[in-house]
C-alpha cells in the first residue's frame, strides 16, 4: 500500500469528518423534533455531546504524548462509526443522551472534537514555524469546504421523501451515512506512517514550562466557547426554523454559503497574520463578526438576517487557524499534544453549558437572547485576549 504524506491523509480524513458533521449539525434538531422532543431537550442533547467531547479530549491529552497518534485517530474514527449507527437505531431520549455524551456527534459543525488535538499535533510536527499558520489555514479551509458540502447534503431527506420514504427514516439513513464516513476516514488515518513513541517522548504527557501560558489561553478560550455555545450550528438552524420558518433545503443552502465564506477566510487569515500578527488577526476580525451577529438578532426580515449572518460567517472563523497556530507556537514540541488538549477541553466544557441555556431561552420564546449573549461575551473575550497576549509573540514574529 502506497504511503501518503501525513498532511495529505489528515486533510482527506478531516474533509470526510467535517462533511459528516456538516449535515448532522443541521439534521440533529430536525431529527429530535421529529421524535417528539422539545427545543429544551434539543439543547440538552447538544450539551451532552459537548461535555462528552470534553471528557474524551482530556483522555486524549494524557494519551497523546505516550501513544502513537495514528492509533488514537483510528480509535476515534471507530467511535464515529459506532455513533452514527446508534443514532440511526435509538429513539429513546435517555439512550440518545448516552450516545451524544459518549460519541462524536458535533452540534457545532466545527473544531470541537476529540480528533482536533491529535490532528493538530501531527500537523505541527510536519512543518516549520514559518509555514505553520499557512498549513493550519489549509487544514481549516479543507474542513470548512467539506462542512459546507455536508450542509447541502442535509437537504437530501426532503428530496427523498417524495419517493415514498418517510422523513424520519430518511434522516436515520443520513446517520448511517455518517457511520460510513467514519469508516472511510479511519482508512485514511491508517495510511499515516506509524511513529513509535520513545520513553523520552512519553514523559511529557502533561504540561511543562508552558503551563502558565496554556492555562491563561485555556481560560480565555473557554469564555469564547461558552459564548459560541449559545449559537452552535444546530441551535442557529433551530432559530432560523422557528423565527423565519426556513425549510430544510433552504437551511442547507444557507449553511453551504456560510461554510464557503468561512473556508475562504482561512487563507486570508494566514495572509493577514503575516502582516499584523496572529493575535491582532484573531481579535480585529472577531469583533466585527460579533457585531453582525448581534444585529441579526433584531433583523425584521429574513434577507437582512441572512445577510448579517453571512457577514459573520466571513469573519468569525478567521481566528481558527491563527489560534491553533499560536498555541502550537508558544509551547515546546513535546507539550503540543497536551497543549492542544488542555486548550480544547475548557472550550468543550464551557461550550457544553450554553446550548441547554439557549434551548431554555428558545422554549421560553426569548429567541433573540442567545444571539445577543453570544455576541457580547465574544467581544469581551477578544478584548481580554488582546490585553493579555499582545506582547507574547510566536517565533516567526519575534
Amino acid at each position: 500500500m502506497q504511503v501518503l504524506q501525513p498532511t495529505t491523509t489528515l486533510f482527506a480524513a478531516r474533509a470526510l469528518r467535517d462533511f459528516g458533521d456538516g449535515f448532522v449539525a443541521i439534521l440533529l434538531p430536525v431529527y429530535l423534533l421529529a421524535l417528539g422532543f422539545s427545543p429544551l431537550q434539543v439543547g440538552i442533547i447538544a450539551t451532552a455531546s459537548l461535555f462528552g467531547s470534553a471528557f474524551l479530549t482530556i483522555a486524549i491529552g494524557f494519551l497523546g504524548a505516550g501513544h502513537d497518534l495514528r492509533g488514537l485517530l483510528i480509535a476515534a474514527a471507530s467511535l464515529m462509526v459506532a455513533t452514527g449507527l446508534l443514532m440511526s437505531m435509538v429513539n429513546d431520549y435517555a439512550l440518545l443522551l448516552v450516545v451524544a455524551f459518549a460519541g462524536t456527534i458535533n452540534p457545532s459543525a466545527g473544531s470541537v472534537s476529540i480528533f482536533v488535538p491529535l490532528e493538530h499535533a501531527v500537523l505541527a510536527r510536519e512543518v516549520t514555524s514559518f509555514d505553520r499558520t499557512k498549513m493550519f489555514a489549509r487544514y481549516s479551509l479543507v474542513g470548512a469546504l467539506a462542512s459546507a458540502i455536508g450542509a447541502l447534503a442535509a437537504a437530501l431527506p426532503e428530496f427523498i421523501t417524495p419517493f415514498g420514504l418517510m422523513q424520519l427514516t430518511a434522516i436515520k439513513l443520513m446517520f448511517v451515512l455518517y457511520a460510513v464516513v467514519g469508516v472511510v476516514g479511519g482508512l485514511f488515518y491508517a495510511r499515516i506512517p506509524p511513529r513509535p513513541v520513545s520513553h523520552a517522548d512519553a514523559k511529557p504527557a502533561a504540561l511543562g514550562p508552558s503551563r502558565g501560558i496554556v492555562l491563561k489561553l485555556a481560560a480565555l478560550f473557554s469564555l469564547d466557547a461558552f459564548a459560541g455555545g449559545f449559537v452552535v450550528q444546530s441551535l442557529l438552524a433551530l432559530w432560523l426554523f422557528s423565527r423565519f420558518h426556513l425549510s430544510l433545503a433552504e437551511a442547507g443552502v444557507f449553511f453551504f454559503w456560510t461554510g464557503v465564506l468561512s473556508a475562504f477566510s482561512f487563507p486570508v487569515a494566514a495572509w493577514l497574520s503575516k502582516r499584523v500578527g496572529l493575535i491582532n488577526t484573531m481579535v480585529f476580525t472577531h469583533i466585527p463578526s460579533s457585531l453582525a451577529l448581534g444585529l441579526a438578532a433584531f433583523a425584521p426580515t429574513l434577507p437582512l438576517a441572512l445577510a448579517l449572518l453571512l457577514v459573520r460567517a466571513a469573519l468569525s472563523q478567521m481566528d481558527v487557524p491563527t489560534r491553533s497556530s499560536y498555541v502550537m507556537a508558544v509551547v515546546s514540541e513535546a507539550e503540543r499534544a497536551a497543549a492542544a488538549s488542555f486548550t480544547s477541553v475548557p472550550r468543550s466544557l464551557a461550550a457544553a453549558a450554553s446550548p441547554a441555556l439557549a434551548g431554555a431561552l428558545f422554549a421560553a420564546s426569548f429567541r433573540a437572547w442567545p444571539l445577543l449573549i453570544c455576541a457580547s461575551l465574544k467581544i469581551t473575550y477578544d478584548l481580554l485576549l488582546l490585553w493579555q497576549f499582545r506582547h507574547l509573540k510566536p517565533p516567526e514574529e519575534s
